[in-house]
């Protein structure tokens, strides 16, 4: 499959029932992410509850859409229902390949002036929902769907500005890999991820990482300086090379 469909508010109803049916990691309070993920998050996985936001970044910095759906992939193998919403160029091939279970995704192409009433519905029943964030959202309801996804147990990943996001991600570099002298495939892409956030994410971290992942990834965590000026040793070099 292609992921599934939805179009109209029945159609979202009668997905939203079946996915909220009793799963094997529905009472597991922190959903998986890919290996490469988890010193980006402060439980190392997607938290029941929080909002983990993908800003956008610049076109220069292109990348938050591979890291958006690598958000996905481990929690999706794992048995969780996932939503994209907002997505119209949505590609189910690259989020295949990257290990998304396309029978228990559901993709809303164009929500239209519905979007928050149907992110809503989503949080009510999907265990992780992406959406693309509408230049027009207000603060007010920003808040509300945050607390939605608080009080089900959904984790709500927002893919642009989102204000009191628990953690923010965001692609600050990226180097293409496989063209040689003006010939060749693009293959991968090492990015730089930065995170910022609250509580437990307050220190700002900052990794670089292969998308798509593979045995050869290479992982270098390091902590940047805190806000008042301090800053922590570099960790050492992880994984295979």
């Amino acid at each position: 499959m292609a992921g599934r469909m939805v179009v109209g508010s029945a159609a979202l109803a009668d997905l939203v029932r079946p996915a909220s049916a009793p799963d094997p990691v529905g009472g597991h309070r922190v959903l998986p992410v890919v290996s490469e993920l988890t010193g980006l998050l402060p439980n190392r996985g997607l938290r029941r509850g929080s909002t983990i936001a993908v800003a956008a970044g610049q076109p220069s910095r292109s990348g938050g859409t591979s890291l958006m759906l690598a958000l996905l992939a481990e929690a999706s193998r794992a048995g969780s229902w996932c939503a994209v919403v907002g997505v119209p160029t949505f590609g189910a091939g690259a989020a295949a390949e990257l290990g998304i279970a396309l029978d228990r995704l559901a993709l809303v192409p164009n929500p239209g002036p519905e979007w928050a009433t149907v992110v809503a519905a989503l949080i009510d029943g999907v265990d992780v929902v992406v959406t693309t964030v509408p230049a027009t959202v207000s603060a007010s309801v920003a808040t509300r769907l945050a607390a939605r996804a608080r009080q089900r147990g959904s984790v709500l990943v927002p893919y642009g500005r989102w204000d009191g996001a628990d953690v923010t991600l965001q692609v600050v570099r990226g180097v293409w890999e496989g063209l040689g002298r003006g010939r060749g495939r693009l293959r991968r892409r090492e990015i730089t991820v930065s995170a910022r956030g609250r509580g437990a994410a307050a220190r700002p971290k900052e990794i670089k990482v292969w998308l798509p992942g593979d045995e050869l990834t290479r992982v270098i965590p390091r902590t940047l300086p805190s806000p008042v000026g301090r800053s922590a040793a570099p960790l050492a070099l992880v994984g295979r090379g």
